[in-house]
């Protein structure tokens, strides 16, 4: 059996605005199908369906826990219908030897994404990132138990069968940090913002600065309980 001096880190990747730039041009079309949406099966106008589906992404985390939870919606039928791109390729933006940056980190690398499975198998495979994760966790991989919720993180260092010291989490979201902080894992906080936090290990402007972090991660993974 491995020795703690032996343990390599599990890197716990985020998705959306961690991986690539989702901001500038996916994540509008994704806001405007999920309140039409919301205003065809909720009867409501256009207004009254932005407010409750950005209500909703404060309160829980995810636009769809509120509606499943409040309006019985069917989990498969709204990421289908507000996950679909005519032509997803020509909106995605990454940063330049972001592939290389993923290959040279030690230790198993993952997924675990709030977006649908489909739509996070697309991204990967057309950036050619798919071949570089051991595994892919997504919005339906725990039940519908969407980050930042407990039950979530716990499932997959469940299915992973690891102890949460031994993770570095990578994200854009601070409200996720939290959680996997609480929880015992690294932190990793993909942002351009000026403030700090106790939540969070490191800072990152650009996923790629993960390069200059490559033995921190080492002695943090060995440092796991």
């Amino acid at each position: 059996m491995a020795q703690p001096t032996d343990r390599k880190p599990i890197w716990v990747f985020d998705l959306d605005d961690t991986l690539h730039h989702a901001t500038p041009h996916i994540f509008p079309q994704i806001n405007r199908a999920m309140t039409a949406y919301i205003e065809r099966h909720l009867a409501l106008d256009h207004a009254a369906a932005t407010a409750l589906r950005q209500h909703y992404w404060q309160r829980y985390g995810a636009t769809l826990l509120g509606l499943i939870r409040h309006h019985g919606v069917d989990p498969h039928h709204f990421l289908d219908q507000t996950h679909n791109f005519d032509d997803l390729g020509a909106l995605i933006i990454t940063a330049p030897a972001l592939a290389q940056t993923l290959k040279d980190l030690p230790g198993r690398r993952i997924i675990f994404s709030n977006a649908p499975r489909r739509y996070t198998h697309d991204i990967l495979r057309l950036t050619g990132l798919l071949p570089l994760f051991d595994a892919v966790y997504t919005v339906e991989s725990f039940g519908f138990q969407p980050k930042p919720l407990r039950s979530g993180f716990l499932k997959l260092l469940q299915k992973e069968g690891v102890k949460a010291g031994q993770c570095i989490m990578v994200e854009d979201s601070l409200a996720n940090l939290v959680m996997a902080k609480r929880l015992g894992m690294h932190t990793l906080w993909v942002t351009r913002t000026l403030r700090n936090s106790p939540w969070v290990d490191h800072k990152l402007r650009s996923v790629t600065d993960l390069r200059h972090l490559v033995a921190w991660s080492q002695r943090a993974a060995c440092g796991a309980k």
